[in-house]
């Protein structure tokens, strides 16, 4: 097992990886690897919530488990399911003998591994993120607790399944609605939101690295102006990137910035509506 990354090395690695981390979102996730604790991340969509985790992954040399959380996820969803097909197979080759016992039925080699179960039998070897847990319901928050608390889940037909070690466990949540106390005191908390214009610059020319240094500046001025606007859906980090990339495309083919800024704004604004705010506010 490689040796404990300390906060400094964390930082370091998750830059190389191409993850321009604030300091606080630094430590957040040192102690949550530290502590063994899963660690909840709350912010509006498009600040690189969901990159936390996969980026963890890539600088841990480990796979990345994703669950999507939708209303109306359940057990079947998250954490196992039974493969029907094989069971009855089984049956069939069963009565050919005689005897069909019920046990050998919900044998561990018939379980399909969803997300949580894989993450629980692969603990050193995975980061499991649980992605927009707010999307979920009451009922699959209350059904997480276990998981959270202990990194078990009790299966009705085997009994207990519990990690050997803590999962590195990353959750997200875009709050569309408050989740319970109960949920929240399990992990650690941090809030991420959109970075400062230095941060962002540094990001954006990170990874659209053909853009000149006046064109990142101009872009992230128009980005922080545009957020500043009534808009129904304000522009993240992604769309940012996106965003530069392609007017960076235009300018290479020789449209001039602001004629590429404005023939670009589809890969920064996703709705109409918007588009005539910004048009109205001339920030671009």
């Amino acid at each position: 097992m490689p040796a404990p990354l300390t906060q400094d090395q964390l930082d370091a690695s998750l830059a190389a990886a191409g993850y321009l981390a604030d300091e606080t979102l630094v430590t957040a996730l040192y102690l949550a690897l530290e502590l063994g604790k899963p660690l909840l991340l709350e912010g509006v969509p498009g600040v690189g919530k969901t990159e936390v985790a996969n980026t963890l992954a890539k600088i841990l040399d480990r796979q990345c488990v994703r669950l999507q959380c939708y209303e109306g996820i359940d057990a079947s969803r998250a954490l196992y399911d039974w493969d029907h097909a094989r069971q009855l197979l089984a049956v069939r080759v069963a009565e050919r003998g005689g005897k069909v016992q019920t046990a050998d039925l919900y044998a561990p080699e018939f379980l399909i591994e969803m997300p949580l179960l894989k993450a629980l039998r692969n603990a050193g070897t995975t980061v499991l993120l649980i992605d927009e847990i707010d999307r979920a319901d009451d009922a699959f928050e209350a059904f997480l607790l276990e998981f959270l608390s202990d990194f078990q889940i009790s299966i009705p037909e085997i009994g207990t399944v519990k990690a050997e070690q803590p999962v590195v466990t990353i959750l997200t949540s875009n709050r569309t609605r408050e989740l319970h106390d109960a949920l929240r005191r399990r992990c650690l908390y941090h809030w991420i939101d959109y970075p400062d214009r230095a941060r962002e610059r540094a990001i954006i020319e990170r990874h659209a690295p053909g853009i000149a240094s006046e064109a990142a500046e101009r872009l992230v001025e128009a980005v922080a102006a545009i957020r500043r606007l009534p808009l129904i859906k304000r522009p993240g980090i992604a769309e940012s990137i996106d965003w530069a990339r392609a007017a960076e495309v235009l300018h290479r083919d020789g449209t001039p910035w602001p004629d590429a800024l404005k023939r670009s704004l589809g890969l920064l604004v996703k709705d109409q509506e918007d588009f005539g705010v910004i048009e109205r506010a001339g920030v671009i």
